[in-house]
C-alpha cells in the first residue's frame, strides 16, 4: 500500500468510525426478524427478501433516458457539507483502491438478480476525500439522466456499497448507468444513481425522486420496505 492510498484508507476508516454504531444498528445487519427465505446472505439476512422472484435477466429501470458519457468526459463531484470539495475524473476514480464485490441486487418492482460480480470504488472512499462535515447525515445522489435518490450515511458507509464501473467481468453497460454508477447491495435498488455524477452531502434527510413519489425513505428490503407509509 502506497502514502496516498494508505491516507485513503484512514480518512475512510475514520469516517466510519463516527457511524459506526449506526452502521451496526441498520436492518440489515441487526434486524433480528427479517422476512425473506433462503439460506443467510453475508449479512445475515435471508437470501432472497420477501416478496421478490429471483431472475436471472437483469431487466432496465429508469426515467427512460440514457445519457452516454464518455470516459474522458465523466466527472463525479463530491460538494455540500464537506471540508474539501472534490471532482473526480475517470482517471482519478481508477486510481483509488479497486474492490470486488459480489452482491445481490433487489429492485422494488420484485425482482432480484443474484451473485453479481461488481468491481469498483468504495463510496466511503470518494466520501473520505471530501471529509464530510461533523453535521453531515445524509447524501442525495444526482444522475446525469436527472434522477436523484437520498441515503443516509450510515448505508452509505457499508463495504459493499460501490461506485461501480465493472459487472460480471466486463465495463457497465450504459442501460445499466455505465460507465459508473452506485450499487447499494442492502437496500432496493434505486437507492443507487445510475449514470451519477454528483454526491451531494446534507445535514438533513431530504427527499429525491422517488422519495417524492411515493417510495419508502428508508427502503429496506428484508423488511418489504418498498413505499411511504400513509
Amino acid at each position: 500500500m502506497d502514502d496516498r492510498e494508505a491516507r485513503i484508507v484512514a480518512a475512510r476508516l475514520a469516517l466510519r468510525d463516527r457511524f459506526k454504531a449506526r452502521v451496526a444498528r441498520t436492518p440489515s445487519l441487526a434486524d433480528a426478524r427479517p422476512r425473506g427465505s433462503g439460506p443467510p446472505n453475508r449479512h445475515g439476512m435471508p437470501k432472497l427478501p420477501v416478496g421478490q422472484t429471483v431472475t436471472v435477466k437483469w431487466p432496465v429501470l429508469d426515467l427512460g433516458r440514457h445519457p452516454e458519457i464518455p470516459r474522458d468526459r465523466w466527472r463525479l463531484t463530491v460538494d455540500g457539507a464537506v471540508e474539501e470539495p472534490v471532482t473526480l475524473a475517470w482517471a482519478d476514480l481508477l486510481a483509488l483502491p479497486q474492490v470486488e464485490s459480489i452482491s445481490d441486487f433487489h429492485c422494488v418492482t420484485g425482482w432480484s438478480q443474484m451473485d453479481l460480480r461488481f468491481v469498483g470504488v468504495r463510496l466511503a472512499d470518494v466520501l473520505a476525500l471530501a471529509r464530510p462535515a461533523e453535521g453531515a447525515s445524509h447524501l442525495m445522489l444526482h444522475g446525469h439522466d436527472g434522477y436523484s435518490t437520498n441515503l443516509a450515511l450510515e448505508e452509505a458507509l457499508k463495504d459493499d456499497v460501490l461506485v461501480a464501473h465493472t459487472v460480471n467481468g466486463a465495463p457497465l453497460p450504459v442501460e445499466h448507468g455505465g460507465p459508473a454508477r452506485v450499487v447499494t447491495p442492502q437496500l432496493y435498488a434505486w437507492k443507487g444513481a445510475k449514470w451519477v455524477s454528483r454526491i451531494e452531502v446534507l445535514t438533513k434527510d431530504q427527499p429525491g425522486f422517488w422519495e417524492r413519489n411515493g417510495y419508502s425513505d428508508t427502503a429496506h428490503p428484508w423488511r418489504n420496505d418498498r413505499y411511504a407509509r400513509r
